[in-house]
């Protein structure tokens, strides 16, 4: 039976919308990873923005751009999803720091935490590289944690005007507001961010070739499992960070003494992956089973913070059944 020339007609039609659409995904997934600090939920905001454009795009007038009124789709969809929800977080934001010694508690729900997002999924593939350095700069953890203490309309704006550079009449637009509200949600957002202690320092920016050095030695340290060298590569007041439990720690110190407790110890022989999260390096983690069975199994998604040619924070995504899949690596070490 012939498929009728209309139906035909319609389905290029379909096509075609979409096509139009696609080439704004990697980069609306990086806008409601911010706002909502889930790849997951990221992902499926911008599904659920795409598909409301794909419907209503014969009636897109083109009073602004593509590209504005899908911004203004995925933010009404992150603002539905924002309504009433407990906001994500990392240990650090919880409480004080943890003795080495306490024991890392019960681990949250993982709707508790800002989770780990691959550079894949966020970083326009077909962008220059300043601008892909630009996005990864505006993933790094630390930036997208301090994000969550922002009210949803402030997080909005800052995002829209600081990070995606949109002139306050633009915003003002896409939020249906005044142009003074926007300048309003502007400073209280910085002011919000001061108080965060987000500084300069923990900006990814370009990778240079002793920054790779310290990598490297801090990937050697660590597949021999050589404590004091591990600790000589961490800036003095650096702190780890292990969701989805509370525990975290500060200080060269301290993650000494942790690094050197039974229970950490038996990440010795571990194997180690290098992935691209949240625009900064980072590790997969396997190691050795308890069983015996001679397996390396998922322990930990290391996202690595570096500044000034030492370490500064690691965090530690021990969730691997959640983590892990995202990146595309496997549960259990393919060499065994």
């Amino acid at each position: 039976m012939n498929t009728p020339a209309s139906a035909t007609a319609t389905e290029t039609a379909s096509v075609d919308r979409m096509a139009q659409l696609e080439p704004f995904r990697a980069e609306l997934t990086a806008y409601c990873y911010r706002m909502l600090g889930s790849p997951f939920e990221a992902e499926d905001a911008v599904q659920e923005a795409l598909t409301r454009a794909w419907k209503a795009l014969d009636r897109f007038e083109g009073r602004s751009s593509l590209r504005s009124w899908l911004y203004r789709i995925a933010t009404n969809v992150c603002f539905d999803s924002l309504d009433g929800r407990r906001k994500r977080a990392l240990p650090m934001d919880l409480g004080p720091a943890n003795r080495w010694d306490q024991g890392i508690g019960t681990p949250l729900p993982e709707a508790s935490w800002v989770l780990p997002v691959p550079d894949g999924r966020v970083v326009p593939s077909d962008a220059d590289p300043q601008e892909q350095a630009l996005v990864r700069e505006s993933v790094r953890l630390a930036f997208v944690a301090a994000l969550q203490h922002l009210p949803p309309r402030q997080r909005a704006v800052l995002v829209l005007r600081e990070v995606l550079r949109w002139e306050a009449s633009e915003v003002a637009r896409l939020l249906d507001t005044t142009v003074a509200s926007v300048n309003s949600a502007l400073q209280r957002a910085r002011a919000t961010l001061a108080r965060a202690d987000i500084s300069d320092g923990a900006r990814v920016g370009q990778l240079d070739d002793a920054h790779r050095d310290l990598l490297d030695r801090y990937e050697e340290a660590f597949l021999r499992y050589d404590v004091d060298a591990l600790v000589a590569l961490l800036h003095e007041d650096a702190t780890l960070s292990m969701p989805p439990f509370p525990f975290w720690l500060r200080g060269a110190e301290e993650a000494g003494r942790f690094w050197a407790s039974p229970p950490a110890l038996a990440c010795r022989h571990s194997r180690l992956q290098r992935v691209d999260v949240n625009g900064a390096p980072g590790y997969a983690q396997w190691k050795p089973a308890a069983d015996g069975s001679g397996e390396h199994r998922a322990w930990a998604l290391q996202v690595v913070q570096v500044r000034d040619g030492r370490i500064e924070r690691i965090d530690y995504f021990l969730d691997t059944p959640t983590v892990f899949p995202l990146f595309g690596l496997p549960l259990v070490w393919p060499g065994g």
